[in-house]
């Protein structure tokens, strides 16, 4: 009997899941995506899939999962409420932030609302300094006052986060055991366990929004984890962090903070697998799915990591560039910038008489126009119907009927009559403008950081991905792109293409020219001791293991850093020569200019690996989902703008693509996506059956 292993993508649209047999069976389940309780679709997904297959659920050995809910939370303000304990004098450091504002000359700027209520930050007497010597003693009078307060309060969860406990943690613990005895079952999110770096507001940030989404995350990855149980499955639940490794659920449960991005960041896992398999090394991606666009970068085989990002700032493109934008969070994360565009993207006419797109989307319910489930607003996925890159009748292979004169209706209506201009322009200018505002997110983590877009391969999945593909790339210069197999569902992919990892931290702040090197090796051997540790419990043994150091670095008298890779596993005076050089050299990628000037270290990093004994990426994806095409389907009117206009273009499927390549104009439907191939682009298969577009001059 084959088994199987489930990839769960929660998106603002779709809600995919994924089969994979360690026979090769692959089926693939879109289903809508339920925001009421997401966990209804999921659980829908899974149980269709299993009756489709003809499996039970012990044939399942591995369910992992990614899911928006902690995101949702945030951006929606619906929360726990929640309260701060900190040190005397550090009540207002959520207030006062960081004092950056995204746009130097906004007049208008607004800072984001302190998540916690200034009467809910309670201070405490106690003091303890950057080394860790304690100056004054917790009070324990003010400790049963504010404990009085949370409970009068019905304060269900609590942040703590004193100065200086990542140095010394001691009073933090002793706050944390105290409430943990006199208020049964509060949820408690300690500074120096989620993150013990130096720092006050990212720290005090970090805790308070781990303390804000957990109650959510925990009551809804508890009542998945049930609702699987009742089903059957023995298997435990794995969630996707946004550093890109696997994580058990109790971890995800108690620190949800560092699975906020696990749905972006799963497809960028699927195509960094996907690069190494077939053994390219520089790709960009692009996941465009039913409300927002992610980009991301994988260069020289790495994805690359931000060590802190914003969230809900409402910020529309790069947001780990303009900081101030939204709440603060220290948490390792792979390096995404995002756009509010997608597919459910509302279009509209400004009060200039100018066409925008976004931010609004249409969502699942009602989603766009052609649907048919009571949208009234026209979106890009309205346009890629009227100008024929879409299935004027079904999508999903059949199983999900459209209404194209219900979307020509509606742009006609809300776009084509204000600006006096036809349905195929609304549509055309719809579909170019999106392209503009999606291209901004693959300049943020390209162009911007001093990287050229030309010497990349774009790698584009989502539901959307396929079909802006070519029009993006040729804004940027790109003349190569790789659609994987089944890239509407390639998220969900990704779960299954990832490992296990645990990522740790210390701060050891000292000059690198000073380095003490016993000292430092002992907090690094600690960090790896603890990796591994952690791996073993996991059931990896030495040989499943890998290891990788991290260091956080500046010049003396910068007020940021950057993290390296470690080129040694320990600290010689050979490596940190090897290290003063990788500085500079990361330091001029980024910043343009390199100075053999006094280093400091600032922070050590090891990422705790779990490889697997077996590949986790198949040599080959072959979708068991069929698409229902009559022969009067191969052929439609598509068009490919002004200057070319309206082409009778075949319609094929990907393993058409099989014999040999071909050119454009062509269009490959699949189950869970489109791909459009233009005039003035070729098409053909690779072994793993990736369909390659690449530009012919």
């Amino acid at each position: 009997m084959e088994s199987f292993r489930i990839g769960v993508d929660i998106g603002g649209t779709f809600t995919d899941i994924v089969f994979l047999g360690d026979k090769g069976t692959v089926l693939i389940k879109k289903v809508a995506s339920t925001p009421q309780d997401y966990s209804n679709s999921v659980i829908q997904g899974i149980s269709e899939g299993i009756k489709e297959l003809n499996i039970n659920s012990s044939d399942i050995t591995e369910i992992n999962h990614g899911f928006t809910v902690a995101t949702n939370a945030i951006l929606e303000g619906k929360g726990e409420r929640i309260a701060l304990i900190t040190t005397k004098g550090f009540r207002d450091v959520l207030e006062i932030a960081r004092l950056r504002t995204p746009r130097l000359y906004d007049l208008y700027y607004q800072k984001p609302t302190p998540i916690v209520e200034r009467r809910l930050r309670f201070e405490i007497d106690e003091r303890v300094n950057f080394k860790g010597e304690i100056l004054k003693d917790l009070d324990y009078n003010s400790l049963k006052l504010i404990t009085k307060n949370i409970q009068s309060e019905k304060i269900q969860s609590v942040a703590i986060c004193l100065l200086h406990s990542y140095a010394n943690s001691k009073h933090e613990l002793e706050i944390s055991n105290f409430l943990k005895s006199h208020i049964p079952n509060i949820n408690l999110s300690v500074s120096s366990e989620i993150l013990p770096e130096m720092r006050e507001y990212e720290r005090t940030s970090t805790t308070v929004i781990n303390a804000y989404i957990r109650p959510v995350v925990k009551d809804y990855l508890e009542n998945l984890n049930n609702q699987l149980a009742n089903l059957g499955f023995k298997v435990p639940l794995t969630i996707m962090q946004s550093n890109g490794g696997l994580s058990p659920v109790n971890l995800a449960i108690e620190k949800p903070i560092f699975c906020i991005e696990s749905g972006p960041a799963a497809g960028v896992v699927g195509a960094f697998h996907l690069g190494n398999h077939i053994g390219t090394e520089n790709f960009m991606t692009f996941d465009m799915g039913g409300t927002t666009a992610k980009a991301s970068i994988i260069e020289n085989g790495e994805m690359l990591l931000a060590p802190e990002y914003e969230v809900g700032g409402g910020m529309s493109a790069g947001h780990r560039l303009l900081k101030g934008s939204g709440y603060m969070l220290r948490v390792p994360s792979i390096d995404i910038a995002e756009v509010s565009s997608g597919g459910g993207s509302i279009a509209w006419i400004d009060k200039a008489e100018a066409l925008q797109i976004g931010p609004q989307s249409s969502g699942a319910d009602p989603g766009p126009a052609c649907y048919d489930k009571g949208g009234n607003n026209p979106t890009v996925t309205d346009a890629n119907v009227i100008l024929g890159y879409l299935n004027p009748k079904n999508l999903l292979g059949g199983n999900f009927l459209i209404n194209s004169s219900k979307a020509q209706k509606i742009i006609s209506e809300n776009i084509s009559a204000p600006l006096g201009i036809s349905e195929i322009e609304s549509a055309w200018g719809i579909h170019i403008l999106v392209n503009s505002n999606m291209g901004r997110a693959l300049r943020a983590v390209s162009s911007e950081r001093g990287r050229d877009p030309r010497k990349f391969t774009l790698v584009a999945f989502g539901g959307g991905g396929p079909i802006h593909a070519t029009g993006i790339a040729e804004s940027l210069g790109i003349t190569k792109i790789l659609i994987p197999p089944s890239p509407g569902v390639f998220s969900a992919f990704g779960l299954l293409f990832a490992n296990v990892e645990y990522h740790l931290v210390k701060t050891y702040f000292n000059p690198l020219s000073n380095l003490k090197l016993k000292e430092a090796n002992g907090v690094l051997d600690k960090l790896i001791s603890q990796g591994k540790e952690l791996l073993i419990s996991e059931g990896f043994n030495s040989l499943q293991q890998e290891i990788i150091i991290q260091l956080d670095m500046k010049y003396i008298g910068q007020t940021s850093e950057l993290t390296i890779r470690m080129p040694d596993q320990s600290f010689t005076i050979e490596s940190i020569n090897k290290i003063q050089e990788i500085y500079m050299n990361e330091h001029d990628k980024t910043f343009g200019y390199r100075v053999d000037e006094p280093m400091q270290l600032v922070n050590i990093r090891i990422i705790a690996r779990g490889i697997s004994s077996e590949s986790r990426v198949p040599d080959k994806i072959n979708s068991s989902n069929k698409i229902n095409q009559s022969k009067n389907d191969n052929k439609r009117k598509v068009y490919f703008g002004q200057n070319i206009g309206w082409i009778n273009t075949n319609i094929v499927d990907r393993l058409f693509l099989n014999k040999k390549p071909h050119k454009g104009p062509i269009i490959i439907e699949e189950y869970d996506s489109t791909t459009i191939v233009p005039p003035n682009w070729n098409a053909s298969l690779d072994s793993m059956n990736n369909i390659i577009l690449e530009k012919t001059n």
